[in-house]
């Protein structure tokens, strides 16, 4: 856990738990880490409803872990049905409960049970989707997001070694049967590979494979980094001046994904040309146009017709991936946030920013008036004071890099 943190004194953790040996260890040894550290863990069970006997499994994981004296609360996953994409459309929903419960709990970081057999099969899936080196690095141990950062502390692990501590704990756990079906990719792939106990040469591979990808992740990282820094100047109210010359696509790639407010970047090949002479575009939801009077260089800006639709305005509700209202709004009954759009032209004299960004910038509306642009002051800077907005998109420009893979 240690390079994981910094966790603070008395570490609160959550920990994803399904009631299969892999949570469980981690949920044994995350429990025994926080005692020693006075703090807590708070097990998180959540119960997708796919299987008849589900409700019942998650309850017994929830009685084992409270044998344990781990505090546990279930977590019901309510509209899941069989079909496509289930594997996947069963992660998205895990982790909404996952992470409004641990943000209902004030708890900022999950730790999640996977180990050196899941990621020696990410590292399969994502060169069987042609991901890329980038990609190839699998899973990182320390994942940064908007309300939460995820550890996964056990990558290093393989899962024989997860089992047999809880076989010398006494601790019982629960085999999901959907584990063995060939119906998904990854456990098809588990079993193709025949090595339960993930000990083998091969999984020990792809683990080597991964960590030296995800070194070249992070020196590419870093680069991107020093290359935002020297050419490119990013704004509060959301867009960004680049210098014009040529840059790294990762540098270009970022941007567009931090400005667009897209939880992943756009595909090299759209942006390696760009990058290599950069003009006046539209790409991955984000036009390029000629600063202005803003200065030489190129304007980078959300495209208008890709912004999201409005959303009631709360506290800390994020709009178009990109600008979220403060914690302690003070937000009118029935107020929506939205793009200024048409309405720029009646706050054109307070801003000296071109109509391209005026139409992009938040509004809190009351039905079709609006009510408030916090950026702009407008209507004055009381009113916009109890209605703060932070251009907070879902990825930083430049995130943190955590530079060994699982290792």
């Amino acid at each position: 856990m240690a390079p994981l943190g910094p966790f603070g004194p008395a570490p609160r953790l959550a920990a994803g738990v399904s009631g299969g040996p892999d949570s469980m260890a981690l949920a044994l040894l995350a429990d025994r880490w926080t005692r020693d550290n006075g703090g807590s863990l708070l097990a998180l069970v959540a119960d997708h409803g796919l299987r008849p006997e589900s409700r019942d499994e998650a309850a017994l994981a929830a009685a084992r872990l409270a044998a344990r004296g781990i505090r546990a609360r279930l977590l019901p996953i309510d509209g899941l049905l069989q079909g496509s994409a289930l594997a996947e459309r069963a992660r998205v929903a895990r982790f909404r409960v996952l992470e409004a419960a641990c943000r209902e709990a004030g708890i900022l970081h999950l730790v999640l049970g996977h180990h050196a057999a899941d990621q020696a099969e990410t590292v399969l899936i994502r060169s069987l989707s042609d991901s890329g080196p980038i990609g190839m690095a699998g899973m990182l141990p320390l994942t940064e997001l908007t309300w939460l950062r995820l550890v996964r502390p056990l990558l290093a692990f393989p899962p024989a070694r997860l089992r047999a501590t809880l076989a010398a704990e006494g601790v019982e756990w629960i085999e999901d049967p959907s584990n063995k079906s060939a119906a998904a990719l990854r456990p098809r792939l588990r079993l193709l590979r025949r090595d339960q106990g993930g000990i083998g040469a091969a999984t020990g591979a792809l683990r080597v494979t991964a960590t030296a990808a995800a070194q070249h992740r992070a020196a590419r990282a870093n680069t991107a980094a020093a290359g935002l820094a020297d050419e490119v100047v990013i704004r509060p109210e959301g867009f960004a001046i680049l210098s014009g010359r040529p840059v790294p696509t990762d540098v270009l790639a970022a941007l567009l994904q931090a400005l667009s407010g897209a939880a992943y970047p756009p595909p090299s090949r759209r942006v390696t040309t760009l990058a290599a002479a950069p003009r006046p575009a539209t790409l991955a939801g984000v036009r390029l146009l000629p600063a202005g009077r803003l200065g030489p260089g190129l304007l980078l800006v959300r495209e208008a017709a890709a912004m999201a639709s409005p959303v009631p305005a709360q506290p800390n509700t994020i709009w178009d991936g990109r600008f979220r209202l403060r914690g302690n709004a003070s937000v009118p009954t029935g107020a929506m946030l939205g793009s200024l759009g048409e309405d720029a032209v009646r706050v054109r004299q307070l801003s000296p920013l071109p109509s391209a960004v005026l139409r992009t910038l938040p509004a809190v509306r009351l039905g079709s008036t609006v009510h408030a642009v916090p950026h702009l002051d407008f209507p004055d800077a009381e009113t916009c004071e109890h209605l703060s907005l932070l251009f907070c998109p879902l990825r930083a420009a430049a995130p943190p890099s955590f530079p060994f893979g699982d290792a």
